[in-house]
């Protein structure tokens, strides 16, 4: 079930919502065992096949979790140190069938000249995302940090619906204590209000702006993975068409995510913060899936030694978490890559600032930042197109192509006869005119895209607006940006978020999926 489809919108969320304050006057208990048991059924409206799966899931990883806390105050270390490897290995075993079997195979059979087969394993939604949730939970238990251990709330923390199919990736630490305040079972219209305004914010950016763009982008790529030889023009407007949707995309899951939890009183952590606006891509990763980032560094980045052990350890250790977190978004050799590339990046950014400061280099006027922001972006968006492309060679064809490897030419028709002398000038610069490509972006196809990649890299995000009323856990606003124009409980606000929700589901087309679902 999609936020965005009429079934949540117009059904789902009004029952859950009305059901669970109404449940909550008679028995708290009751009420968050109706918020678990309905998000169970939001799960298993993609497929019911697959919801004993997640059931099993958590009643394993709950009954390892008390083992685990039981035994952290027991001096056998060896014992506990085997109880924890078994119980992330059995979460890893798990994920690792359904999600990394057949391109184990597929890759063994490629340079062995074998054909074993696994047969068709259809990936459980959200499979990723309830696995490296758990697996925190056990580390947690085994270092003696998880407290809780109330099922229901266990439940609830692994299941929430506005967080089960892309995330954030969820500490124990932050949510089942919530779940056993007084506070989250009142009927509170502050956060109704502040919620359905997040969430309005949210669909307008995946129906409207995401979805908006997304037929500049999938043409262009599907041309590549048939290989197609594509024009400059026709690469650059499918990339950065893609680069923007998937901006749109993720952050208003993450809007309409949070803005759905704060409804019920709940405050997810924050997921996305103007990555775009990122100078550096360090920066880039505080800000693009920082649960996901968060995780990485806690569980696996210092769990290799983080940087304790010089800088070329340092190094390594960038360049394993990144490759595994880019296996993490999609078994594919293309996910690798870009793993890799922001591995790279990343040691790169480490050992410039290193080189900076020694050199003392100026830093903060208008054009280091400029400079530093174009650089960052251009990385991200060649990034990309690993992660988007069918195939490596689907990916370094488009790279060519954005390169003009395979020709630079200009529309015909954008030029008239009174545009003689950009005529000269195109041909002068060895820019061809005529036939450029069918997947050409018209001139107010590239304005749209020239307006939504200004709005992600100047405008404030939706966190900023709301900041008066936190509606996530962890943002913290810098005070020197404060947003004129902050969002607040008045009739202006109203309307805005009326127009928001209208101009949304008016858009005409079906949303499509969520491009975070299907990791």
């Amino acid at each position: 079930m999609l936020f965005s489809s009429p079934e949540f919108i117009y059904l789902f969320l009004p029952i859950v919502l009305t059901g669970f304050f109404w449940l909550a006057k008679w028995s708290h208990r009751i009420a968050a065992t109706w918020l678990l048991a309905t998000s169970l059924f939001f799960y298993g409206w993609w497929n019911p096949a697959y919801l004993g799966l997640l059931i099993g899931s958590i009643c394993f990883n709950y009954g390892m979790g008390l083992v685990l806390a039981r035994e952290s105050t027991r001096p056998e270390a060896s014992r506990r140190r085997f109880l924890l490897a078994f119980g992330v290995c059995a979460n890893l075993a798990l994920l690792g069938y359904f999600k990394y079997a057949n391109f184990f195979l597929d890759s063994a059979n490629s340079a062995l000249g074998t054909e074993w087969h696994a047969g068709e394993i259809i990936l459980p939604l959200g499979i990723s995302f309830f696995t490296f949730t758990q697996i925190a939970f056990l580390v947690d238990a085994w270092r003696g940090l998880a407290r809780e251990f109330n099922f229901i709330h266990y439940g609830l923390f692994v299941t929430y619906f506005p967080h089960l199919i892309a995330g954030p990736v969820l500490h124990h630490k932050e949510m089942m204590p919530q779940f056993g305040q007084r506070e989250t079972y009142r009927l509170n219209w502050e956060n109704l209000s502040v919620g359905l305004t997040l969430f309005a914010i949210g669909l307008f950016k995946k129906l409207v702006l995401a979805d908006g763009v997304a037929p500049y982008a999938s043409p262009v790529f599907d041309a590549a993975g048939v290989g197609a030889d594509l024009t400059f023009l026709e690469a650059w407007g499918g990339v950065l068409a893609y680069t923007l949707q998937l901006y749109f995309d993720f952050s208003g899951y993450s809007d309409m995510a949070i803005g759905a939890s704060r409804m019920f009183g709940v405050r997810l952590p924050l997921n996305f913060n103007s990555p775009y606006q990122a100078l550096n891509i360090v920066d880039f990763w505080r800000r693009w899936h920082m649960t996901l980032s968060r995780f990485l560094r806690d569980y696996l980045y210092f769990a290799l030694g983080g940087n304790r052990h010089g800088k070329a350890r340092r190094y390594v250790n960038l360049m394993a978490t990144m490759l595994l977190g880019g296996l993490w978004h999609g078994a594919g050799w293309t996910f690798v890559i870009w793993g890799g590339l922001h591995g790279l990046y990343l040691v790169v950014n480490h050992a410039w600032s290193g080189i900076k400061v020694t050199l003392g280099l100026p830093g903060g006027r208008w054009w280091t930042r400029l400079l530093a922001w174009s650089t960052t972006f251009l990385a991200v968006v060649i990034a990309w197109v690993f992660f988007r492309a069918e195939s490596v060679d689907a990916a370094l064809s488009l790279l060519t192509s954005m390169a003009g490897g395979h020709g630079v030419a200009v529309p015909g028709s954008w030029l008239t006869d009174s545009h003689w002398r950009v005529g000269w000038l195109l041909h002068t610069l060895g820019i061809q005119i005529g036939e450029a490509g069918k997947h050409v972006p018209d001139p107010w196809a590239w304005a749209w895209i020239a307006t939504l990649l200004l709005i992600a890299a100047r405008m404030p995000n939706s966190q900023r607006l709301l900041a008066d009323f936190r509606p996530a856990l962890d943002f913290v606003e810098d005070a020197g940006r404060r947003v004129a124009w902050r969002f607040s409980l008045s009739p202006v606000w109203a309307a805005l978020t009326f127009i928001l929700l209208v101009a949304a589901l008016t858009r005409g087309e079906a949303g499509s999926e969520f491009l975070y679902f299907q990791f």
